[in-house]
């Protein structure tokens, strides 16, 4: 399946990632478990469980838009593993407006 990403910031800071195939769901939850630790992110949630959509959003907010213009492989990570959890061919990560988009 070929996946198409886009991570917004804004109109001004957009990335997009065309992928052939997206990996394992299970490998990618692991990495956005350590990236969400690594970056330090804090989600509220009333019922206190963070869910997929809440980690994938916070690891782009935390990350920054720095990260994905600067880090190419890693903005490709992201976009692979987001596509493995979610399992859609597009996928807007509005990272302004705090939502995700199919």
């Amino acid at each position: 399946m070929q996946h198409h990403i886009i991570v917004s910031f804004g109109k001004d800071a957009e990335f997009e990632f065309r992928l052939a195939g997206a990996g394992a769901a299970d490998e990618a939850r692991q990495w956005f478990d350590r990236e969400f630790v690594n970056l330090e992110c804090d989600v509220a949630t009333p019922t206190g469980k963070i869910l997929a959509v809440d980690r994938i959003l916070s690891v782009a907010k935390y990350a920054g838009s720095d990260r994905f213009r600067d880090q190419p492989a890693w903005g490709e990570q992201f976009a692979r593993h987001t596509a493995a959890i979610l399992g859609r061919d597009l996928i807007r990560v509005d990272v302004e407006q705090y939502s995700i988009g199919y």
